[in-house]
């Protein structure tokens, strides 16, 4: 693991807009044209004869990547970058879902390991992807991990104080930089698969021709674990899941000042949902009760498709950067109808779609030594809908008019569709000042405004200083004040009158809209590069969080949707140890976080809250369920001389918050889940001289201490099911270079 502290400006990513038949055809163009030679270590083949355009190509990317990067510097967060070769140097490699990477870097603990669900700096969620600098929207999906580590040249997580061109999604910013093919020739296809059925085969492929640098990856996953089993045992009954992802860069270089680009990206998946056996029949259905919650036949299929598309123009003082992109996705259950009714008293099928298309542009500056500004808008409009058809029945008068029977265990159904437009607004200016040549003060404000669920804006200053008082030591501190709106796509428009005197009634019939978080932010770090042991870098970061109307999610209901709901006050507070050394072939990294986050008074979406939880969240200062007291990872990776590799990874944390057994007075989160350690180990080689180009076999056992722990537990706040951790896997896979 590489890790960038700021305090040295960092590349800055920037992107592209939808236009999916247009980029898809280019991508299918440029893959079946003869791909322009370039020099590569990985290079099977002698190359064209005519290479006189290919040094131009490279050295122009570079130059026009550099003048992209230094848009949006990280002056002042704490910054973690991992670079490709140390994504395929962790066990699975490539073929690791996302967030099982991002759980290598400090303060990341897990949630829903399928669901790519995690927390950084134990808040919920709230995590903005960003590909080449553009921001991903949210979507609506909640089991799909709709990005994965194949296409990414690197990847950086970016928390704490950050600069004001970060907004919105401000628990941390997971900033990817894609391949492009410009410095690749070439491609590879793998087959990679094993235990729960596993089968993974994926290809990619790179190169340019023409001024053109291209990239395109794809993969398919199949097996018989998609979602964490709600029960100890190695199988879980009803748990296949198919997914498919896709992956497209397209890029022209115009002349040596210009560049255009384009993206698109595609996940498909679809899971069964896990059944927990032995759970209470609530409700007699049609005069039944004859219901095992072991064979239930509960599924839910998900998409998302997005298109960036950029223009990028550098001059010797200025840059800039302007991007439009397109989102679309999709979450579909359907649920069992007659069990879900008898366990649940409720079985909707529920459709939400989700719609975002906007505009992003950054530029910046050099004024002069001294000051470099950076200045920049964002902007999208946002079509969401919830179609829902709820089964339930009538169990006291009066009864909805749809009720066939009045009250009796006759099912029927209550239809609620909706739909709206919301739009998003925000803009920054900041000026890099450099005092003196050891000091660096980044300053500056940004405008945020949503019309969305709810209305409001918020006008957020920022603050960092960046100070080097010795070669090799960095010291940043920083104030972020931060406004994170609700996630519009998960926003429950739902009337809790609407399911008065049935099954499916809510806890109460209270309600309040969901409201935007405000936060203030404190940060204070050092890094220390140890000139006793080259390549050794030690960092400490602490911090502050205290927010009004602290934002947070559960499950409430069958369907396996997150519904965002507030508490009044809260704050969030820890500190990070996070160690590196890197020796040749030799790679280490060490992370131990410490942190809680309490909040008190739920404030909005009521109705999905009892008076006794009501009450006791209004006097008394409660964990949040996804705190953890301690999160570490730690791994290591050796790469021989004859293109071995050994490597082994660790997580290990105290637990998220349950609530105990007995609880009568409302207070729940009070305990905490048993601690839980798990490792994992891979070994590959690379076999140089293969017929038709290299070929590498991996080999990765996941939990090789067979650890059964909970990663959730049936009881807390917005929680449906209990969550375990994986059980011993191993898989193996062969990867073919041309």
């Amino acid at each position: 693991m590489r890790v960038t502290f700021v305090g040295h400006p960092r590349a800055p990513r920037v992107t592209s807009c939808a236009s999916f038949s247009l980029l898809i055809g280019l991508a299918a163009l440029a893959a079946a044209s003869p791909a322009a030679a370039q020099t590569n270590t990985e290079q099977t083949s002698p190359p064209p004869a005519d290479q006189s355009s290919v040094p131009e190509v490279v050295v122009t990317a570079q130059k026009l990547n550099a003048a992209r990067d230094n848009i949006e510097p990280n002056i002042g967060a704490s910054t973690y970058t991992l670079d490709q070769q140390a994504i395929e140097n962790l066990p699975q490699g490539e073929n690791a879902p996302l967030n099982q990477v991002l759980l290598q870097m400090p303060g990341v603990n897990q949630d829903n390991l399928a669901n790519g669900a995690l927390h950084i700096r134990n808040e919920h969620l709230e995590v903005q992807y960003r590909i080449n600098g553009v921001v991903i929207p949210d979507g609506a999906s909640f089991f799909g991990q709709g990005l994965n580590p194949r296409f990414m040249q690197s990847m950086s997580l970016i928390t704490g104080t950050m600069p004001a061109e970060y907004g919105l999604r401000t628990a941390g910013v997971v900033d990817i930089t894609t391949k492009s093919g410009v410095f690749q020739n070439g491609g590879s296809a793998e087959m990679y698969g094993g235990s729960y059925w596993t089968m993974q085969p994926s290809a990619e492929y790179g190169g340019n021709i023409d001024g053109y640098n291209y990239f395109v990856s794809g993969e398919f996953l199949h097996n018989d674990h998609g979602i964490n089993s709600p029960v100890r045992n190695y199988d879980a009954v009803h748990d296949e899941t198919n997914q498919e992802h896709g992956f497209g860069y397209l890029e022209k270089i115009i002349n040596p000042n210009s560049k255009i680009s384009a993206i698109v990206g595609s996940f498909e998946g679809r899971f069964q949902i896990p059944n927990n056996p032995g759970q209470p029949i609530a409700n007699t259905v049609a005069g039944s009760s004859a219901f095992d919650s072991n064979a239930l036949n509960e599924t839910q299929r998900e998409s998302a498709n997005f298109g960036i598309l950029s223009y990028l123009y550098s001059e010797e003082n200025w840059s800039l950067q302007v991007s439009g992109f397109s989102k679309y996705s999709t979450l579909d259950y359907s649920p069992d109808v007659f069990g879900d009714l008898a366990f649940n008293g409720i079985a909707q099928y529920a459709l939400r779609q989700d719609q975002t298309s906007g505009l992003q542009a950054d530029g910046s500056y050099n004024l002069n030594p001294q000051h470099t500004l950076r200045a920049g808008i964002y902007m999208t409009g946002e079509r969401a809908s919830s179609d829902t058809n709820s089964w339930v029945e009538c169990t006291a008068a009066p009864c909805p008019a749809q009720a066939p029977d009045g009250v009796s265990d006759t099912p029927f159904g209550i239809v609620n569709n909706t739909a709206k437009t919301g739009w998003t607004y925000s803009a920054y200016a900041q000026d890099e000042w450099k005092v003196f040549p050891t000091v660096t003060i980044n300053y500056g404000g940004r405008f945020d405004a949503i019309d969305t669920s709810t209305s409001a804006n918020q006008l957020s200053p920022r603050l960092n200083t960046v100070w080097t008082p010795l070669t090799g030591t960095t010291l940043h501190a920083g104030y972020a004040n931060y406004f994170t709106p609700p996630p519009f796509e998960l926003v429950s428009a739902t009337s809790p009158l609407l399911f008065a005197n049935t099954s499916g009634a809510t806890p109460s019939t209270l309600n309040s809209p969901v409201k935007p978080e405000r936060a203030q932010v404190f940060d204070v770090g050092i890094t220390q590069d140890v000139q006793q042991l080259p390549g050794l870098k030690v960092g400490l970061d602490t911090y502050y969080k205290y927010a009004r109307n602290l934002l947070d999610e559960g499950q409430f209901g069958a369907p396996v949707i997150l519904t965002p709901f507030n508490y009044h006050v809260g704050y969030t507070k820890g500190i990070e140890l996070s160690t590196t050394y890197d020796n040749g072939g030799f790679h280490y990294y060490g992370n131990l976080a410490i942190g809680e986050e309490k909040a008190e008074g739920i404030n909005s979406a009521l109705f999905n809250f009892d008076a006794p939880t009501l009450a006791y969240s209004a006097s008394h200062l409660v964990n949040t369920d996804h705190s953890q007291l301690m999160t570490a990872s730690a791994g290591m990776s050796y790469t021989t001389q004859d293109h071995t590799t050994y490597s082994v990874d660790l997580l290990a944390g105290t637990g998220v918050r349950t609530t105990e057994a007995n609880v009568t007075d409302g207070t729940f989160n009070n305990g905490t889940v048993p601690s839980y350690e798990q490792v994992n180990f891979g070994v590959s080689h690379k076999f140089d001289q293969a017929p038709g180009g290299p070929i590498e076999v991996r080999a990765d056992l996941i939990n090789a201490f067979d650890e059964t722990y909970l990663i959730r537990s049936q009881s807390g706040i917005g929680v449906s099911a209990p969550q375990y951790g994986p059980r011993r896997t191993f898989f193996m896979g062969v990867r073919k270079f041309f």
